[in-house]
């Protein structure tokens, strides 16, 4: 008899997602060095175009490119010819969805690596003396927590306020109220213009920081969104569990119309009522499935799936 498959250690899921977001991260730095260069490049070229209180033009380009990236707009450096303007116009268009879709991979990287991690963790003291509860993991779908997301999110965004708060203060020479004014303006990306960075360590440090702190913000209201459709989700699932089976129920179930309902059925219609999967989900796997019966019986013998794998 031929042999098939031989076994192997797949990855787990959450090794697939870090392996994915780790390859994303590679990527994402690359093409961020390189846009960013660009972008310096060509302030640099046209530096006497610029309304600017100049520190240095490397720094100033960087920090001008950024500020631009995140749609912050503070206003302390402005744009005033035509090429200037145009090349604004195209840094922010494009840089507006870059910035969005790379550093998100940068930042699902670090969430990923923490996480398994974490599991990791947990998995290893899940032992048969102990069965304490994690409220940080949850070992059976092999995640974190929603909350923690929630929390750490929330906690790296107060770290990113509370560190522009200290360098404007003591770097820019800012009041401990404006430094916070100007520090929850900018995560934000509201960026009134009526404070900005000055100073060249200011720029330097606006340049990193502004990339980590708008979209912190971002990922942290990400993941509230998130919080609340796993609640509602949890909840639907618990009234479609708690309710008992009715007649048209009964009915909607028998897919196959044959007046009674398999167990397999019954799991398809719970999961529908729960909105976890739709017939456009059901339809294409049925499909597959009937591929691989070959003899029409409703189940896949190995003679089907032998027969099958010749016939690829």
């Amino acid at each position: 008899m031929a042999v098939i498959n031989d076994h192997h250690h797949h990855p787990t899921p959450q090794q697939k997602d870090l392996d994915s977001s780790r390859s994303v991260v590679r990527q994402a730095f690359a093409l961020l060095v390189v846009y960013l260069s660009l972008g310096v490049l060509i302030y640099w070229l046209n530096r006497d175009h610029y309304v600017v209180n100049q520190t240095h033009p490397v720094v100033d380009g960087l920090y001008f490119c950024i500020v631009t990236m995140c749609t912050i707009g503070y206003g302390d450096i402005t744009p005033n010819s035509v090429v200037t303007k145009l090349f604004s116009i195209m840094f922010v268009l494009v840089g507006f969805g870059f910035i969005d879709i790379l550093l998100s991979g940068m930042v699902s990287y670090v969430l990923d690596l923490q996480e398994s991690y974490m599991l990791d963790s947990a998995k290893r003291r899940d032992e048969p003396d102990h069965k304490t509860r994690s409220y940080i993991i949850d070992v059976k779908k092999g995640r974190m927590r929603i909350r923690l997301k929630v929390g750490l999110a929330l906690g790296v965004v107060v770290l990113c306020i509370a560190l522009g708060v200290g360098i404007m203060h003591f770097i820019e020479g800012i009041g401990w109220l404006d430094s916070f004014y100007l520090s929850v303006m900018s995560v934000t990306t509201v960026g009134y213009g009526d404070r900005a960075f000055k100073t060249l360590p200011g720029r330097l440090f606006a340049a990193v920081w502004l990339l980590v702190s708008t979209l912190a913000v971002a990922r942290a209201f990400l993941y509230l969104a998130e919080a609340r459709v796993d609640k509602r989700n949890r909840e639907r699932a618990k009234k479609v569990l708690c309710e008992a089976m009715s007649v048209s129920q009964f009915f909607a179930a028998d897919i196959d119309n044959n007046g009674c309902v398999s167990k397999a059925e019954y799991v398809i219609y719970k999961l529908k009522e729960m909105e976890k999967i739709t017939d456009k989900d059901i339809t294409p796997i049925s499909k597959q499935f009937d591929k691989l019966d070959r003899c029409s019986n409703g189940k896949i013998t190995l003679g089907d799936l032998l027969e099958s794998s010749s016939g690829d």
